[in-house]
């Protein structure tokens, strides 16, 4: 049997500025055992990361019992410090620093030093791969490989306990196998690891889970026991006929559906205890379509377990007028580029990129990290001049007149890009006033953000005090303000958790009903199925594009027949990759 790295009774905190009577954590218990990952999941404002902060010996808890490695956080701080590894959700990532100058101060400040220090150097630079980038700046890093430089830092030390707060957050699915990977090999090698996450398909991977929400554990013990509980109540509804998001918002409605989502070309449904199948009266909405049951997935239970997600109303949308292009504007190319391409010096970015967007349509635009759809995102948003090439919004050439287009549009930053010192309320007004907003017509507008975001009771609250979930939901409404026929969407539910982005979605697909065209990027590959198009970007090329259940088939093959979206991601990508390796390209 696993020795116990963390014994953890009681565990109680309060913050002292928390004057409504909520603890950010009460009566925790949890167990981490050597060898084992054990996942800390749960939504935004679960209590992951106070518990991780009281374990790693940065905070006092108010009340509880917590042994790590066998040492009182309190009492032995300083010993712990040097037996425990802690990667915070924010990584103290020096951008202006090369990756070797971060390793240097970790292993200063660690008191790593002499031969080991070097031993140490070459097995984590071995061990992450970033051995071709020691002289690179941090900040010239992809998200995948800040991450992979971050958890070699926090191991410099042989820690005995890793304690990771979301590593996974804003990294493509490629860079995320590649962390999960190296975490899983010092699992096996006998480290203690806590891996906190509100993704639920990570979590699903651990070997035991603490699942938590609203400062308190809800479930403890292995993610398959969670699933098995949901057999039997997930379908797929396929064959629909006619608009499939109309369809998903009748079955959000629906008593017997507990949640559902868009998957490709069908939509997917979980049921509530007992029901075992759907309504009738549903299903006659949608004659012919067929009903089949499938494998359920630890995000099904979590969101069967607090209650079930949002019931497909969007009351944002039900206040916003239908929108159209207008006269004169082609309605298969309300975004259009055509051999769009930016260089940085030598270095081509997006390389004659060309797509259309239709009116009312979600295209997604995917890709890993530094593959280049930012910077294709930014130029289509007419924030960044296209070396070459041509790019259209609504008819209007973004290089001669990119100030009118992005008076047509919505757009909602890759990385929260409000004012953090101004209140929710000061952040709606000033972007308000950029669109010209004024008099009634902004506070009618305000007061229907505040109540259709849940914000109202933020609304003093200092925009980068916020959590995550309520600045993404600020970011959105800024958007918004001005009810704009496009919106362009830089990875909107990074980091958040499955209901929020349910939440996200629900208005989203309700703004798409209104003739809202949405163009969007994620490294959520289940986000992806909800677009109705996408295009993968690859060094700067786009090497696929098509509907989601087209790019799967695409990636099908023998030994393969039915990929998943990510499975299909990450073989385009390695399919790509060999043929331009084979024909004398730039090896993977």
């Amino acid at each position: 049997m696993e020795e116990l790295a963390a014994r953890i009774d009681g565990l109680s905190h309060r913050y002292p500025e928390q004057d409504d009577g909520q603890w950010a954590l009460a009566d925790v218990a949890l167990r981490v055992r050597e060898g084992v990952i054990t996942g800390l999941a749960g939504p935004d404002g679960a209590g992951k990361t106070t518990l991780m902060r009281i374990m790693a010996g940065l905070l006092r808890p108010t009340a509880g019992k917590v042994d790590v490695v066998g040492l009182d956080p309190v009492r032995r701080a300083a010993v712990l410090h040097a037996r425990v590894g802690y990667m915070p959700q924010k990584f103290g990532l020096y951008e202006d620093l090369t990756v070797m100058e971060n390793l240097v101060l970790y292993a200063d400040l660690r008191g790593v030093v002499g031969a080991e220090r070097a031993t140490q150097f070459e097995r984590l630079l071995d061990f992450t791969g970033l051995r071709p980038f020691m002289g690179r700046l941090g900040g010239n890093l992809s998200g995948g490989m800040k991450q992979k430089l971050g958890l070699a830092c926090t191991l410099v030390g042989k820690p005995e306990l890793l304690l990771l707060d979301e590593p996974g957050v804003g990294v493509d699915p490629i860079s995320r196998r590649d962390l999960w990977g190296m975490v899983q090999s010092l699992a096996e090698g006998g480290m203690a690891v806590v891996w906190a996450t509100a993704y639920l398909d990570e979590a699903e991977r651990c070997d035991a889970l603490c699942l938590m929400n609203d400062g308190r554990v809800i479930f403890s013990g292995k993610p398959e026991e969670q699933r098995e509980r949901m057999r039997g109540r997930c379908v797929h509804v396929r064959n629909i006929p006619g608009n499939r998001r109309h369809f998903l918002r009748r079955a959000l409605g629906d008593e017997r559906v507990v949640d559902g989502v868009i998957q490709g070309e069908n939509v997917r449904l979980v049921l509530k205890e007992g029901v075992g199948q759907l309504d009738g009266r549903l299903l006659a909405t949608a004659p012919g379509a067929e009903i089949v049951f499938v494998e359920p997935r630890l995000e099904d239970a979590f969101i069967d377990m607090v209650g079930g997600g949002p019931d497909g109303r969007s009351v944002l949308a039900e206040t916003m007028p239908a929108v159209r292009v207008g006269d004169g504007v082609d309605v298969d190319a309300v975004i259009s580029a055509h051999e769009l391409t930016r260089k940085f010096g030598d270095f081509t970015a997006a390389d004659h990129v060309t797509f259309n967007v239709r009116e009312g349509e979600i295209f997604g635009l995917l890709g890993p990290n530094g593959a280049g759809k930012s910077t294709t995102f930014r130029m289509m948003c007419g924030l960044l001049r296209p070396t070459s090439g041509e790019a259209h919004v609504m008819g209007i050439d973004l290089k001669r007149s990119a100030g009118r287009a992005r008076q047509k549009l919505g757009y909602m930053a890759q990385k929260f890009s409000l004012y953090g010192n101004l209140n929710v309320e000061r952040n709606l007004k000033f972007f308000s006033g950029i669109y010209g907003l004024k008099g009634q017509v902004l506070e009618d507008k305000m007061a229907r953000m505040l109540d259709s975001f849940g914000l109202d009771r933020y609304r003093r609250t200092v925009a980068g005090e916020l959590p995550l979930g309520f600045k993404q939901r600020l970011a959105l409404a800024c958007a918004l303000m001005h009810e704009p026929p496009l919106l362009f969407l830089d990875e909107p539910t990074s980091g958040v958790d499955p209901v929020t982005r349910r939440e996200f979605w629900m208005h989203i697909n309700a703004l798409v009903d209104k003739g809202v065209t949405v163009m969007v990027t994620t490294h959520f590959m289940d986000e992806a199925e909800y677009c109705d198009r996408i295009a993968l970007i690859y060094r700067g090329r786009m090497i696929a594009t098509g509907p989601p259940d087209e790019l799967k088939r695409q990636a099908a093959d023998g030994d393969l027949a039915v990929p998943t979206f990510e499975e299909a991601f990450i073989r385009l990508i390695h399919r790509d990759d060999m043929a331009r390796k084979s024909a004398g390209g730039e090896s993977a």
